[in-house]
């Protein structure tokens, strides 16, 4: 496999929207070699190929009998299971596990719903905020320990090289209430869930740009002389810059609120306390999956053609938020306000 091809897989890996199709259990080999992806209008269709020169071409989920000579009952088991998987609102790896998890469906390569080396090391410093607790409470405050990854951390809990480290460890098993050697495993699964966070926290930081640049973009679109009595224009704005600016608040809430129920887990820790605290970020995988998912396309789609504000006339925006932005805008879900989440993860 060439370098091209590698990197290719790994941001797939990594992206929210893209499913390659070899994961899934299909019996249709053409279909195997395909990748269902979100397109700009959130639908979820099949991207038979992907070209600079040629462009995308997809194939709606309900055009594949006829494309593969399936019969049309909707009993065919690869029409059943792509029917299924078309209604995930994201296929970033976490979001993937869960939604997977539901409809009792088996990949054929578990490590592919793994985040690819390069992004696990790009995430490193997320991770920060909810590793140095759990070092100091194992290492002290006064021993210069090197941490590059989440594995870094692991290994230390595997081979801890320093005496006051095993001691703390068994002190830790007991505040747990589990065996000494269940520990690195319990710190994986610690590392797993918060490595989901970082991840989602990361895809955000990386779409507020654009975001910022879009609404930035859409006073000058009202404004337009040619464009301001375009009433259908003016509402789709107004309701694309309310839903976007509500949903980056909602988010970001989200983090805020996560953070503060966890920042202080190590103070009062238990294996029935994390264990809480595990489910209920893992139930919101797949709405903060699903949002994300729906930025990140929205707004890579905006950027690809205005990637400035010189880029593109007035009335060429306006035409790509007419038929592209605002479709699938009702498709994209609410993380609503949940005041019991802070008290579960007490």
């Amino acid at each position: 496999m060439d370098n091209k091809s590698s990197i290719l897989i790994e941001n797939e890996r990594d992206a929210l929207h893209i499913l390659p199709l070899e994961l899934l259990p299909l019996k249709t080999t053409g279909l195997k070699r395909a990748r269902m992806i979100k397109n700009a209008q959130l639908k979820s269709v099949v991207e038979v190929f992907q070209d600079v020169h040629s462009g995308s071409g997809q194939l709606e989920v309900e055009d594949l009998p006829q494309e593969f000579s399936w019969d049309d009952t909707g009993t065919n088991p690869d029409m059943v299971l792509m029917r299924k998987v078309a209604s995930m609102p994201s296929y970033d790896i976490f979001s993937l596990r869960v939604a997977l998890r539901q409809i009792n469906i088996n990949v054929n390569d578990h490590e592919a719903l793994t985040l690819s080396p390069n992004m696990n090391k790009e995430l490193a410093a997320y991770m920060t905020d909810f590793t140095r607790p759990l070092i100091l409470q194992i290492y002290g405050k006064d021993e210069d320990v090197k941490i590059e990854t989440f594995e870094d951390v692991v290994s230390l809990f595997r081979d801890p090289d320093v005496k006051r480290a095993l001691e703390k460890l068994k002190v830790m098993a007991e505040r747990l209430g589990i065996k000494p050697e269940e520990v690195p495993e319990f710190i994986e699964d610690y590392g797993d869930i918060f490595l989901s966070l970082s991840y989602y926290r990361r895809c955000l930081d990386s779409v507020e740009p654009i975001i910022t640049s879009f609404l930035e973009a859409l006073p000058s679109l009202r404004a337009n002389y040619v464009l301001k009595n375009d009433t259908s224009l003016q509402q789709t704005i107004n309701m694309m810059e309310t839903k976007i600016n509500e949903l980056t608040i909602q988010i970001t809430g989200r983090f805020e609120s996560f953070e503060r129920g966890t920042q202080n887990m190590w103070d009062d820790i238990s294996a029935e306390k994390f264990r809480k605290l595990q489910r209920v970020i893992s139930s919101y995988h797949t709405k903060l999956g699903g949002v994300l998912c729906a930025l990140t396309v929205k707004m890579d789609a905006w950027n690809r053609l205005f990637p400035n504000a010189q880029s593109g006339s007035p009335q060429r925006r306006a035409e790509f938020i007419m038929t592209e932005m605002r479709q699938g805008m009702d498709r994209i879900p609410d993380l609503e306000d949940d005041a019991p989440m802070l008290a579960a993860l007490a």
